[in-house]
């Protein structure tokens, strides 16, 4: 129920789909598919669905704290740091920098992280894996243990994939084919 909700959400504020390649990806690359979950992950009720279904994905861990990199990640894992707590499993949220700290005491993690705890890595989108591949690297720099990685699209192009290179287990919350199918039914 909280799934097919998110995917319709996606649909609505963050999934374009074109017959055509006419969308830019950062790698530079043409592509059918356009997803921005930031409308989703800023939307209150996006917050409530991404929060409550990433928990569940990391239910059976005993973790300590969940983050990516930032911006992407940021919402998705105080949102499900926050339905943690409200559900008496508490992990803490982190934030993964893109630049080093140039300030004070450098450091990739923000967050009240310490060497030895056991997270799991969050993206928004997974395309090739390398920001999440670049999120796992950064955390294990910083001495965290990285347990799973949850992608909450996956856009069934070898991310996942590569990511499982890094970290054996890679889950996502939704894929490609199932915004496509459901952007294909209409809203």
């Amino acid at each position: 129920m909280l799934k097919t909700e998110l995917i319709e959400l996606l649909c609505n504020r963050s999934f374009k789909y074109s017959d055509q390649p006419v969308f830019k990806l950062v790698s530079g690359r043409m592509s059918r598919f356009y997803v921005n979950c930031k409308p989703t992950t800023l939307n209150a009720r996006g917050l409530f669905l991404t929060g409550s279904l990433v928990f569940e994905a990391l239910a059976d861990l005993e973790i300590q704290g969940v983050g990516g990199l930032t911006f992407g990640a940021d919402p998705i894992a105080v949102a499900a740091a926050l339905i943690s707590e409200v559900r008496h499993r508490p992990f803490n949220a982190f934030s993964i920098r893109k630049t080093p700290k140039d300030h004070g005491i450098s450091v990739w993690i923000e967050g009240d992280m310490k060497p030895g705890d056991r997270v799991a890595i969050i993206d928004d989108v997974v395309t090739t894996g390398g920001s999440t591949i670049q999120a796992i690297e950064r955390a294990r720099s910083e001495g965290l243990d990285v347990r799973r990685v949850i992608a909450l699209v996956d856009r069934q192009e070898g991310g996942v994939e590569n990511i499982r290179s890094h970290v054996d287990d890679v889950r996502s919350i939704v894929s490609r084919d199932e915004l496509v199918e459901r952007y294909q039914k209409g809203i």
